[in-house]
């Protein structure tokens, strides 16, 4: 195994900047890895073609003298819920199956114009909706630290690539914490930005006033260089920002120098950290608060009252506008068709291609959706959602008037097993207990590793949230709390994870039932 797949994105693309090591070796490294590895992690949904030829390309415009992105040659998994050109793009549904894009998403394009190797597409919960990637329809990723667990949802794909090292850095999408939460369950990094911070042009909508894409990676600065490559105003996306935002990487690179959190107002949401929390988690997070106020940090109690209806609230905003984004997919335009025996009208094939082509979870939010817009119902259900919404808006604020950041656990407990809540939709949802509120109020947050719990050895992570368009301090309090912690546990918490050999730990459960 090449120790290159095991060095951060960082130090990779220095060591390509300063040609002792080319693209081709550092991709084919990765595509060694995932080789032997995905088997059992199955976090691609296909592995690119091009990879090996786009790194060629780079070794080439590097040897010419060509200015080049301070990324360029690094690997990178792409959620496949993002539209690529040369990749078929099916947000993990048979809906869309073999379906390849005639354009790609804005942040794609930024990744190619950066000189960034796409490695292939990662899994996903069908069209984003989920919480442990259980919902694929080509089956589930399983977390690298325990293979008969979930890598959380709707991200798994992605978080499980970066943890498992086969990929130094991926592009995940964040509804309700599908960047974050994967990250705490796998001990990776999670960055959702502010709402209109990165472009969604390209990215398969599932609430598009909630859908944000971000980067995942296995470090805060890691996040941070790619942030500054797929951040920015895009034109093709009306809810762009027009703000010139400052360099990540560095606001990343400020946090691991000097007294980063000194004088800086920690809040703690007393909503996000209660009944239901698993133990080790809520252990960890405890130890973490200290170790800020040892840093001198200011530790205070915040209070967001309305942040308990947020999973309700979003539980109807999301299904309603989902209902909206996927009546595209009609069986006439693109994507699946299926006939009923013997031909039938268009509404006819509609239904039996929708009945084919999408399955439970996404049926199920459907119906919720489309009954929530019905006429007599939309003040009721949607209307007063968004009211709930507005409140939680205003919690933030007042909650940002006490305090610089919040903070709270990113996922209330450790990964679970497969099946252990797929029959019970509502305890699925409550995963994301924590993470909705940001979605809803547009605000930025990141999750980082924060310790093994100690009853089942398996990754804890902590949440920072910050306000509208202060990406950048995240940056800096994450960076300084993650070089606490690793200086604690001796280096990052990912290096505690099992290794990954070749179908070993398969054969090795299978040999022991």
């Amino acid at each position: 195994m090449s120790d290159l797949i095991h060095k951060p994105a960082s130090e990779l693309a220095d060591l390509l900047a300063r040609r002792e090591v080319s693209s081709v070796e550092v991709t084919q490294a990765h595509l060694d890895h995932i080789e032997a590895v995905d088997g059992d992690v199955h976090a691609f949904l296909h592995v690119s073609d091009a990879a090996l030829a786009t790194a060629a390309q780079v070794d080439a415009a590097r040897g010419d003298g060509a200015r080049l992105g301070p990324l360029a040659g690094v690997p990178v998994a792409i959620k496949d819920v993002l539209c690529t050109l040369d990749m078929p793009s099916t947000a993990a549904s048979k809906i869309l199956e073999g379906w390849i894009p005639p354009y790609d998403a804005t942040v794609v394009r930024k990744l190619r114009e950066a000189h960034l190797v796409p490695l292939g597409k990662t899994n996903m919960d069908e069209f984003a909706m989920g919480s442990s990637t259980e919902h694929s329809a080509y089956g589930p990723t399983r977390n690298p630290w325990d293979l008969e667990r979930i890598p959380g949802g709707s991200g798994g794909g992605s978080a499980a690539a970066v943890s498992a090292y086969e990929a130094p850095l991926a592009l995940g999408s964040d509804t309700g914490g599908s960047i974050r939460q994967p990250a705490a369950v796998t001990g990776s990094v999670g960055m959702k930005p502010t709402y209109g911070g990165v472009s969604r042009y390209g990215a398969i909508a599932l609430a598009s006033s909630l859908d944000q894409v971000g980067p995942v990676a296995r470090s805060v600065l890691d996040a941070g260089l790619l942030h500054d490559v797929i951040g920015g105003h895009d034109p093709r996306d009306s809810t762009s920002l027009p703000d010139v935002w400052p360099s990540f990487a560095d606001a990343a690179r400020a946090g691991l120098t000097g007294d980063a959190l000194r004088g800086v107002r920690v809040g703690v949401v007393k909503e996000l950290n209660g009944e239901g929390f698993q133990a080790g988690v809520r252990q960890r997070f405890s130890e973490t608060l200290e170790l800020l106020a040892e840093a001198g940090a200011e530790i205070v109690e915040v209070s967001a009252p309305h942040f308990e209806y947020a999973v309700s609230a979003y539980y109807l905003i999301l299904p309603a506008e989902a209902s909206s984004n996927l009546a595209k997919f009609d069986s006439v335009r693109f994507g699946l068709r299926v006939a009923p025996e013997g031909g039938g009208t268009v509404e006819q094939v509609m239904a039996a291609t929708r009945e084919v082509g999408f399955g439970d979870e996404v049926k199920r939010r459907i119906i919720l959706g489309t009954y929530a817009l019905s006429a007599g119902y939309y003040d009721a259900y949607y209307g007063s959602a968004q009211k709930v919404r507005t409140l939680i808006q205003r919690d933030f604020d007042a909650a940002f008037a006490q305090a610089d950041v919040l903070v709270s656990p990113a996922a209330p407990t450790t990964a679970f097993k497969f099946g252990e809540k797929l029959d019970d939709p509502l305890a699925m949802y409550l995963n994301d207990i924590t993470t909705i509120p940001a979605n809803l109020a547009g605000v930025p947050g990141i999750g980082i590793p924060m310790g093994l719990a100690p009853e089942d050895g398996l990754p804890t992570g902590l949440q920072i949230m910050a306000p509208l368009r202060q990406d950048a301090r995240l940056y800096t309090v994450g960076a300084a709390i993650e070089q606490l912690l690793e200086a604690r546990w001796g280096g990052p918490l990912l290096r505690q994870a099992p290794d990954l050999v070749a179908g070993e730990m398969f054969a090795a459960r299978e040999g022991a039932v």
